[in-house]
């Protein structure tokens, strides 16, 4: 069964920076892309960034030129560098991966950014 995990969340000031990691695990024999959602109390969960298998990225325009998504092929693991945060990125951070021709999610990890 695959599953992701993520990690990496936590409280940090305005400015500062995050990186938050995500590791595929279990039989993966396809992989069509990654992405990272967020979701915030109140709203409804938004992509924030995605890359997919040949290496094509995509950002939310909220977050282009702050957060970079990266990935390490051999550990099937995805990353997202988030630079410059503001108190508006605070939210659950949640994996996405297309994966098996089916869609996973990972169980999410909280990013608070304190102003």
């Amino acid at each position: 069964q695959v599953q992701l995990v993520e990690s990496g969340g936590g409280l940090v000031q305005a400015g500062g920076s995050l990186r938050l990691s995500c590791a595929a695990s279990g039989s993966i024999f396809s992989m069509r892309a990654m992405a990272w959602y967020r979701q915030a109390p109140g709203k409804a969960r938004e992509l924030v960034a995605r890359m997919t298998n040949g290496g094509s990225t995509n950002y939310a325009d909220s977050v282009k030129g702050r957060f970079t998504i990266s990935r390490d092929n051999a550990k099937i693991t995805v990353y997202l560098q988030m630079s410059s945060l503001k108190p508006e990125d605070t939210a659950v951070y949640y994996c996405n991966g297309d994966l098996n021709l089916q869609d996973y999610w990972g169980q999410g990890t909280q990013v608070t950014v304190s102003s």
